[in-house]
């Protein structure tokens, strides 16, 4: 048995579980920021939770979806909607662009690292591992801003998003070929990935825009 398949049966859906309630969690920031009513800060959580990783298994051809061979997954999520609305409510919480940023930040990081280590052990080349990272990080957050009647942040914030998490898949691959543990390589892609975002949005770094005739 390999490094990734020891290590991959015990820590990664721990990661994943992480990845999926710090979307979820930014889910529900959002609709509830929309004002939304209970059923749709709900849908908003489950499809920021589960959208990136569901296409990655699609692409991936993976059955079942990670969340449906993990069930804890869905009901930790169902528990985090009822918790946060609960809190929301009570406390009077006051929910701005840049509260949701943290929990987008850390389930951006966590899902490209999953999402690239998932395809390397599928066999897939670095490129395709990247790709598949990048894809996992972002895709919940895109169908949490539609859904929300937003452009999504990753199309829209002129600061990296997308770009975050390819630098954060492309460390992965330099790690894994200085043959560096899983775990390890994980780790500081997530790391990585969070931290270029947070800087990118502190320090106002922004990208280059099309601009008006």
């Amino acid at each position: 048995m390999n490094s990734f398949e020891t290590w991959g049966s015990t820590l990664l859906p721990s990661i994943e579980l992480l990845a999926t309630l710090a979307f979820a969690l930014s889910g529900i920031m959002e609709a509830a920021r929309k004002r939304m009513d209970v059923v749709g800060v709900c849908v908003v959580g489950f499809l920021a939770a589960f959208g990136g990783g569901t296409l990655r298994d699609i692409l991936l051809d993976q059955r079942p979806f990670f969340w449906v061979e993990n069930e804890i997954v869905m009901w930790a999520v169902l528990l985090l909607c009822i918790l946060s609305i609960t809190f929301m409510r009570q406390r009077h919480f006051e929910l701005t662009e840049k509260t949701i940023q943290w929990p987008d930040a850390l389930g951006l990081g966590l899902f490209t690292a999953s999402g690239v280590a998932q395809s390397l052990a599928l066999g897939m080349s670095p490129t395709v591992a990247v790709l598949m990272g990048t894809i996992t990080g972002i895709f919940g957050g895109v169908l949490r801003d539609i859904v929300c009647n937003e452009i999504p942040v990753s199309f829209k914030d002129h600061r990296p998003y997308a770009l975050c998490a390819v630098a954060g898949g492309v460390i992965y691959i330099v790690l894994a070929a200085t043959d560096a543990e899983p775990w390890f390589c994980m780790t500081v892609c997530a790391v990585i990935t969070v931290v270029f975002r947070m800087l990118a949005i502190w320090n106002n770094w922004v990208l280059p825009a099309w601009r008006k005739e």
